[in-house]
């Protein structure tokens, strides 16, 4: 399908000091691995997704270009890494994210909340986004992190209950909200966020659906974007959704009780993150 002139992101703003610094401390990216089309734009500003944990996944989602294969053990030392690369990119608001580490005994719960430690012994007054997998759904796991305090908690259900077969076969709908239910619950002053993206074939009434499921399970903040193939393995797009329905949708959101929603083509749940948390 031909790209549709709403989805060209013409920003070719140098990134290269910002790369440079993710490589000096080898790091990675969610927004270099998964393909980001917005990475030019948040490389220079600068501010980046560091993705822990390595660069491959245990699994094999439909939409994702991560590679999916056996794992390297966790770095002990990636945790400070992340703290000091934050601290030379002078970031005030970290986004922290992970591949799926299905292999691990506590899903690499243990390993975020190093990071989160490193991060508020460097940077003591910026604020912490954790995009987690779903631990398979085990309590201990998902209390490790909360008890670490993040700022924000973030785990994306990505699509509706009936396409989950094909976009996320290893995941569970059902599980996904309660990891989002059970950390509003259980510490109300964390800040809970979920996305979708779209162009898989799903109907509106479906990510409706989605959107009341999201709110009933505490969600605060919700991020709905476009769906674009990163390569010709993954899930071809069944239909570029034009901008009219995403700000329908943004507003539909609003109507339900969310606090901050960005809904648009190219939004992505990390960009703006910051400007989310504050709005």
């Amino acid at each position: 399908m031909r790209l549709p002139d709403w989805l060209r992101n013409n920003n070719h703003r140098s990134v290269h000091n910002t790369k440079r610094l993710l490589r000096n401390f080898r790091l990675s990216t969610v927004c270099e691995d998964a393909r980001c089309p917005n990475v030019g734009e948040c490389f220079s500003r600068p501010t980046a997704a560091f993705m822990i944990l390595g660069s491959k996944c245990t699994r094999n989602c439909g939409f994702c270009s991560v590679l999916s294969s056996v794992p390297d053990p966790p770095d002990p030392a990636e945790p400070e890494r992340v703290a000091m690369a934050a601290k030379e990119l002078g970031l005030r608001y970290v986004v922290i994210t992970s591949v799926t580490r299905d292999d691990l005994d506590d899903g690499g719960a243990g390993h975020f909340a190093s990071t989160i430690a490193h991060i508020r012994t460097l940077l003591p007054h910026a604020k912490v986004e954790v995009l987690t997998p779903d631990f398979k759904g085990d309590l201990n796991s998902l209390n490790t992190i909360i008890c670490s305090r993040p700022d924000v908690f973030n785990h994306n259900i990505e699509t509706v209950p009936r396409l989950y077969p094909a976009v996320r076969p290893n995941a569970d709908y059902q599980r996904s909200l309660f990891l989002l239910e059970h950390c509003k619950k259980t510490s109300p002053g964390i800040y809970t966020k979920s996305g979708l993206m779209l162009g898989f074939g799903e109907g509106i009434s479906e990510v409706i659906r989605a959107l009341k499921d999201l709110r009933n399970a505490g969600c605060d903040l919700l991020t709905i974007g476009q769906y674009l193939q990163p390569s010709r393995m993954n899930l071809p797009v069944i239909e570029y959704v034009t901008p009219d329905i995403f700000e329908s949708l943004r507003l539909t959101a609003l109507s339900l009780g969310f606090r901050f929603v960005a809904s648009a083509p190219l939004v992505r749940s990390s960009m703006n993150a910051e400007e989310m948390y504050y709005n």
